[in-house]
């Protein structure tokens, strides 16, 4: 299951690499494309997995948010 997201704060490679670590840590999350330019994730899951818990760990990464893609 493929999941896209926006995340804002992204403004360097550094943020790119963050955001991936981040994101990749928590549970079930098999890989995570980071794309600065969107700036925005897609995120492949074994099953969905709810935004705050990907929220939750970009908190110890920096001052990054995550949101739907509209």
């Amino acid at each position: 299951m493929t999941h896209s997201y926006n995340v804002s704060g992204i403004t360097c490679a550094g943020c790119v690499a963050n955001v991936k670590k981040a994101i990749e840590s928590v549970p079930g999350v098999i890989s995570a494309e980071v794309k600065r330019e969107a700036p925005q994730v897609t995120i492949t899951m074994e099953k969905h997995i709810n935004t705050p818990l990907f929220q939750e760990a970009l908190k110890q990464y920096g001052n990054y948010q995550i949101s739907d893609l509209h």
